[in-house]
């Protein structure tokens, strides 16, 4: 990895077990000691990218638990065998992929996973972090008290293809109750992070969870514009992945360090 390059990693130091609940049984990598995080993969799975974020958790702090929903754990993301994954993900109802107001199945998985790994670390509580296709699982993880520092990478569920799939905040509405409750009554609170340009986590999306929410969301928006500072694309998508450089200032490693704030201030 070099400053302008991605960070990457491999499973080196990754114990894995298979984790069972909500009728769903899959692999959970982890690792590190102190309060617990759990690291959910963007499409197409838990990729050096993402294990490099993971290690990056671990080395301050905290123990991670990435839960491989798809895709092949340390493979590359631009692959072959890519969009099979991503077709796979976009029709199984475990993700209900297209669907507004949706209880998806894998919210109920992911809270036993987030209770579980509660039970045995350190802290108050466990953080949730969704990317991408998995965006918008860790604000729906919320609805469990267990969870105390839900963090929306770009968020892109439902695909954002109409106006009310770009609305919809990513959760149903019984489950976003609850998480309102929570942040009204118990201090809960929500990051959310996005290019400005980014269609597949759209404006709208955040501007929905803001309405809700208000000020127990906070947004980190990056620039992603014609004639930007930094030269991010209008495709700039994966904040703390693909997009992400190790540079003192740049954006996204400064939106890298909100996050890492943001759970010690939460779980410790």
């Amino acid at each position: 990895m070099t400053a302008d390059t991605a960070p990457e990693a491999d499973l080196t130091g990754w114990s894995v077990a298979p984790f069972t609940s909500s009728g769903y049984t899959h692999d959970v990598y982890r690792k590190g000691d102190g309060p617990g995080v759990v690291l959910i993969p963007e499409m197409p799975g838990a990729h050096p990218g993402v294990l490099a974020l993971g290690d990056h958790l671990v080395d301050n702090g905290f123990t991670v638990a990435i839960p491989s929903l798809f895709g092949t754990p340390g493979a590359p993301p631009m692959r072959p065998g890519m969009v099979p994954v991503m077709l796979r993900g976009c029709v199984s109802r475990e993700f209900a992929a297209f669907a507004t107001n949706a209880d998806r199945p894998v919210a109920h998985y992911l809270r036993a996973l987030a209770r579980d790994l509660n039970e045995q670390t350190p802290g108050r509580g466990v953080g949730v972090i969704g990317q991408c296709f998995t965006g918008g699982f860790a604000l729906a993880a919320a609805v469990d008290d267990a969870v105390l520092a839900p963090v929306l990478s770009q968020p892109s569920l439902p695909l954002p293809l109409t106006p009310k799939q770009r609305r919809d905040p990513g959760l149903s509405e019984a489950e976003l109750k609850i998480v309102e409750r929570r942040a009204a009554n118990d201090g809960l609170c929500a990051l959310g992070l996005r290019f400005s340009e980014d269609a597949l986590a759209p404006a709208e999306r955040f501007a929905t969870l803001k309405q809700r929410l208000g000020d127990a969301f906070e947004v980190i928006e990056i620039d992603s514009g014609k004639g930007n500072e930094h030269g991010f694309t209008k495709m700039a998508h994966s904040v703390l992945t693909l997009e992400m450089r190790r540079r003192e200032g740049f954006p996204t490693d400064v939106a890298l360090k909100r996050v890492v704030a943001f759970l010690k201030e939460r779980l410790t």
